[in-house]
């Protein structure tokens, strides 16, 4: 082990917000240790003008990072967790899971009133395959457009006008500190979260520095992540499936809620089961199961999957 802790990260705004927060939190539980940040450029923050499912996905912004912990240039790396694939790189694992933050969607708009304000043909701008099949679903009188970039570039191009309306994560908004006007948070029963978000992944190798890194494991929001991502491997989805799965605990039970949608919005499985939070990888995979059971499998085949 090095005698400083290198911390991979991305070297946007909000990346490095979550991996300075991280850095204090295993300074504090490790008096002593000494942590620094190594920021890397990632294909995903390089290419903006391209969609991310174009690109092959989310896993653009974890590549870089990965290769470096692999070939031992740094120690671990600190993840947005919904950007992770649903299988790691041979030799790594997820060695801690912080206390997750809010995991909601926020839409943010110029004028009061929300989504339901807006004209029809009102533009409303998302990257993310998710938000955009739910948005086409509650709101068919909007038009939604494809919109990269990191959070202040995407809020800038919505005070100029360029778009009418985000839909931006909760977590990103709070670490950032920032409280855009006439931003409403989404109901995460309708609007059901992505698989992950407002987590963090630390990722390492195992070994010595993935027991440091456990020192800052939350484990009910662990539990959460397990049952959500046990969902993702038994659908077996993509970068351009809208997929979601939102898990909450409750006095030791745990309810997954999740979604399987086509991209134009028209057509959705929705299903939710409970259960011990012990289980909840088990709960994840029988309801990724029973959603392709009732729809989701031929859905999944309809965008050229298997299903």
């Amino acid at each position: 082990m090095s005698a400083v802790l290198r911390i991979g990260t991305r070297g946007s705004r909000l990346a490095l917000a979550q991996a300075e927060w991280v850095r204090r939190r295993l300074e504090e539980a490790h008096p002593g240790l000494r942590a620094e940040l190594i920021t890397f450029k990632t294909s995903g923050d390089r290419i903006l003008d391209v969609p991310l499912y174009e690109l092959g996905g989310k896993g653009l912004f974890v590549k870089e990072l990965e290769r470096a912990l692999v070939d031992g240039s740094i120690d671990c790396a600190v993840h947005s967790l919904k950007d992770l694939p649903g299988e790691l790189a041979p030799g790594l694992i997820v060695a801690a899971v912080p206390e997750r933050e809010d995991a909601r969607d926020v839409v943010v708009t110029r004028q009061a009133g929300g989504l339901a304000a807006l004209p029809s043909g009102a533009r409303a701008g998302t990257s993310s395959p998710r938000r955009a099949a739910l948005l086409r679903a509650l709101h068919p009188q909007l038009t939604v457009v494809n919109l990269r970039g990191n959070v202040d570039t995407r809020l800038g191009k919505l005070e100029r006008g360029e778009v009418d309306a985000l839909v931006l994560a909760a977590a990103g908004l709070h670490r950032l500190g920032l409280e855009p006007p006439h931003a409403q948070p989404c109901d995460a029963r309708e609007f059901v979260p992505a698989i992950g978000q407002g987590a963090l992944a630390l990722e390492s190798r195992p070994g010595a520095v993935a027991e440091q890194l456990a020192a800052i494991e939350h484990r009910p929001s662990r539990l959460a992540i397990d049952a959500e991502r046990a969902f993702l491997t038994a659908v077996g989805g993509t970068c351009i499936t809208p997929l979601a799965a939102y898990a909450t605990l409750d006095d030791g039970d745990l309810t997954l809620r999740a979604l399987i949608a086509h991209p134009d919005g028209t057509h959705a499985v929705r299903g939710e089961q409970t259960g011990a939070a012990s289980d909840g990888a088990r709960i994840g995979r029988e309801l990724g199961e029973r959603l392709l059971g009732q729809g989701g499998a031929e859905l999944l085949r309809e965008l050229g999957l298997p299903g």
